[in-house]
Formats: C-alpha cells, structure tokens, sequence
C-alpha cells in the first residue's frame, strides 16, 4: 500500500450541537484534555450521541457552550481500557478532535448537521453475517486502522443490504476503505438476575464499502 499522512486513513467531519459543558478528562506531556458530547439528528428523527475528545488548545474551557452548534474535525479513536469497561466486547470510542469551530449567527442556523467517516484498513477478525428478525441482512466488520506512533484503533462497521452481501465475502486481513456515519446505539445489559443498566455502544453504519487486493500482502 502507498504510503499515506495516517489522518487520511480516518476521518471525521461533523456538525452538531454540544450536549453538556466539556468535562476534564486527562493531561498529556502539559497538555489538557476535555470530554463532551456531540448530538447529530438521524434522517429517522433520532440523535446520534457521540463522545468527543478535545484539546484546551482548541477551545476557551472557561467559556459554556452547552446547546451550542460546532463543526469539527477529527478521527474517531479506540482506547485500551480495563476489560469490565468494554461494551459488548468493544473498546471505549470517542472522537479525537483536530479541528473545531463555533457556529454563530446565520451560519448556525443555516448549517445542516452532518455525520460523516471515511476509513481505511484491515479486518482484524471475520465478518459475521446474519438476519435480523425483520428480514433484514447485515454484516458486521471490525477494521483495524493504523493511527500514528504504531498504534491502531478498532472500528467496528455494520453494512447492510446489499453491501451485507457483498461484505461477508471478506476474508480476515483483507483491505477496505469504507464511507458512512458514526452511530450511537443504547441496550440493556443484564447484570444480575433481577436488573440491567442502560450502556451504549458505537459503530459505523457503512453506506459505501471497497474491497481491494493489496499487491504487498504477503
């Protein structure tokens, strides 16, 4: 594979309003980090909640901006935490932010909100193709993607329909570039006999997959 900036391989654009103020999250070599979230509409008349991860160099962390319109930039990054933290068998998610901007005015009124990612990477396990009880087909892909420093992160994609088809022909290791939009989902687990907690999950609904043979594998 041709040699590319690693940001080309994830990317992330959106537009959204601010769900809660920005909390502290962790300081890095002097610099701070803040958590927040996003809230982006579905065509469906349901809101995606995506967790975000933004530098104070990006953003006054004084100011509020609950409620407020923001476009960004940024990657959606996977994090190795303690096992009792994953959701489903997934690492925790949120998207590192590069690029951020406070709509005002006429240009938060006019701005449409947007949810897009374009990926690039390898399937670090097989896909796995069902029907849902609907009669729905999906396939469900986890893509390693290659992050700066020799780290990766672990997206996974959901496809369905005819890209469910197409994608559960897909081999471990295999290359895929894929376009879509950053999901939230909310299910109850089960943690005792008589209760659950509400937790959330994170995937890429793919609206676009390519699959191509990579000329240095093996």
């Amino acid at each position: 594979m041709r040699e590319k900036d690693q940001h080309t391989l994830n990317q992330v654009s959106m537009v959204g309003r601010v769900d809660k103020e920005f909390n502290f999250s962790h300081e890095c070599f002097g610099e701070d980090f803040y958590k927040a979230t996003i809230l982006v509409d579905r065509l469906n008349d349901t809101r995606d909640r995506i967790p975000l991860m933004v530098s104070d160099r990006l953003l006054d962390m004084d100011s509020c901006y609950a409620g407020r319109k923001i476009a960004l930039e940024g990657e959606l990054r996977s994090y190795s935490q303690h096992t009792s933290e994953k959701v489903e068998g997934r690492p925790p998610m949120s998207v590192f932010v590069h690029n951020i901007r406070l709509l005002n005015g006429k240009e938060e009124k006019k701005a449409k909100e947007e949810d897009l990612i374009n990926i690039e990477g390898f399937l670090c396990k097989p896909p796995v193709y069902r029907v849902t009880p609907l009669g729905r087909e999906l396939t469900q892909l986890m893509v390693s993607v290659t992050r700066n420093y020799g780290k990766n992160d672990y997206i996974p994609c959901i496809c369905w329909g005819r890209n469910a088809r197409f994608a559960a022909h897909f081999s471990l290791g295999d290359r895929v570039s894929i376009q879509g939009r950053i999901q939230s989902r909310d299910y109850l687990r089960r943690t005792s006999e008589n209760s659950t907690e509400k937790k959330t999950t994170y995937e890429v609904s793919v609206k676009r997959v390519a699959h191509f043979k990579d000329n240095n594998k093996n």
